[in-house]
């Protein structure tokens, strides 16, 4: 049985509960003495509907977890799968194609031993599938019946309602922070591994990037593992190039969309430049691998610099300015506009030019939505991957010349995740030990920015 089916069974066993429970509150004001009743209809509709659906579709997250495991018990069990072979993958392998076909997904079956396991498939399905049927049917029947039993005139549904709609509420708020945590630890315990095999120090201050996933994971070779060459890279193209590029563009077109433009211009300008925020990187990085980048390669060359590269940092942080410059004006332009109007008129009334105005009234009171966006824009730029790829390589490169190949720390995760190398080595713990460093950076990030924030905008409240 499908998780689906159980969702939708959910859903159409909750409005019927919905539909008996109103048609009960409406009973209450009929025929007879009036009564004093303390909920609307509706309230006591949506108090047994929940109690149906929220239940069933929790029920629903649970056996899709677990009816699977019990369905493959009940094939192990069987006379047919005696003569599995122990060894995991392969047995893993058989069942797969043996449950594929009794689900319907596959056409038949390329080891002679998953053809003997397909009917005993297809009757754990149709078992549990009667099972988990059953057991939803007779809860969602108690609950309701239970939740239908408490319908009353003096019943205060809309209180338990709007505690249920409370509690949905704070979960959905939960999952960001959970989330977040859940991230952390899945970095932190992959990291301490990784450092169990390679010293933090060769890690964290070693100048060559060259792991070796065929290598012994018994003797890693820590002075293979030094990322100072990804940092640098990073910083380099994410928050030094692009942000040169971005901040500037994006703060002047800000300030020239808030305080010059004609609403006619506005009006065009704003949607235009808010659309480079929705072009997917693949198409900045086709642009700066096949325009961006050999422009920049000729002109080095035609002003004599020979060893100029057709991948280069440069190449890459200049694009990804131009992708980030939305996110700087966006939050500049509005936390420009929301300066109170009596600041600006005020100076102006002091005898201070409009110019003076902006760079002494409207950028300073604006500047915790301005830091916002900066912040924004160097986690976004950070955390690039394809702009990289496409026009600065993946070589680790430490060096200060823009002209020169470069990779970036995102760009190295990918490469390391994406093999078929084993868990178990160096190589690809690796990976989650840079994601850990630039996690920390990030949320370094934006502490500073949550400080700078706090201090002015105790200045100007």
């Amino acid at each position: 049985m499908s998780p689906a089916f159980l969702f939708l069974l959910a859903i159409g066993l909750g409005l019927a509960g919905w539909l008996a429970g109103r048609a009960k509150a409406r009973s209450f004001t009929r025929g007879g003495e009036p009564r004093r009743v303390v909920a609307r209809p509706g309230y006591h509709a949506w108090f047994v509907a929940i109690w149906i659906a929220c239940p069933l579709a929790l029920f629903a997250v649970l056996w899709s977890i677990l009816s699977p495991i019990l369905v493959e018990q009940w094939v192990l069990a069987s006379p047919a799968a005696q003569d599995l072979p122990t060894f995991g993958f392969q047995r893993q392998s058989i069942l797969a194609e043996a449950r594929a076909v009794a689900n319907g997904n596959a056409a038949g079956v390329f080891n002679p031993q998953a053809q003997d396991l397909i009917e005993p498939f297809r009757e754990a399905e149709r078992f549990y599938n009667l099972v988990g049927l059953a057991f939803a049917l007779a809860m969602a029947a108690i609950l309701g019946l239970w939740a239908f039993s408490r319908l009353k005139p003096e019943f205060t549904a809309r209180v338990k309602v709007e505690r249920a709609v409370m509690i949905v509420l704070l979960l959905a708020s939960l999952v960001a922070i959970l989330t977040t945590f859940g991230i952390l630890a899945s970095l932190v315990f992959e990291t301490i591994r990784f450092f169990g095999m390679v010293s933090p120090i060769d890690f964290l201050f070693g100048l060559s990037w060259n792991p070796d996933p065929m290598a012994n994971p018994d003797a890693p070779q820590g002075d293979r593992y030094g990322a100072i060459p990804l940092f640098w890279g990073t910083i380099f193209i994410g928050a030094i190039i692009a942000m040169i590029v971005a901040i500037p563009l994006g703060m002047m077109s800000a300030i020239y969309l808030t305080q010059y433009a004609s609403p006619r211009w506005r009006k065009i300008i704003k949607p235009a430049l808010e659309i480079l925020a929705g072009v997917p990187t693949v198409v900045y990085g086709y642009f700066a691998a096949l325009t961006v980048a050999p422009r920049i390669r000729d002109a080095a060359q035609a002003i004599g610099i020979d060893n100029a590269s057709s991948e280069s940092a440069l190449a890459a942080g200049l694009v990804m300015g131009v992708m980030i410059i939305p996110f700087v004006s966006s939050m500049a332009d509005d936390s420009i506009a929301a300066v109170p109007g009596s600041m600006r008129d005020g100076s102006l009334a002091m005898g201070a030019t409009q110019s003076e105005t902006i760079k002494r009234v409207l950028i300073p009171a604006a500047l915790p939505g301005i830091v916002g966006g900066v912040m924004l824009a160097i986690s976004r730029a950070i955390g690039e991957t394809m702009i990289v790829v496409m026009a600065a390589s993946t070589a680790a490169n430490l060096t200060g010349n823009p002209l020169e190949a470069m990779t970036t720390v995102t760009v190295q995760i990918v490469a390391l995740l994406t093999g078929e190398g084993s868990f178990d080595h160096p190589a690809t713990l690796s990976a989650f030990a840079l994601g850990f460093v630039l996690f920390m950076v990030t949320l370094l990030l934006n502490f500073i920015a949550l400080r700078v924030v706090k201090r002015f905008r105790e200045a100007y409240e």
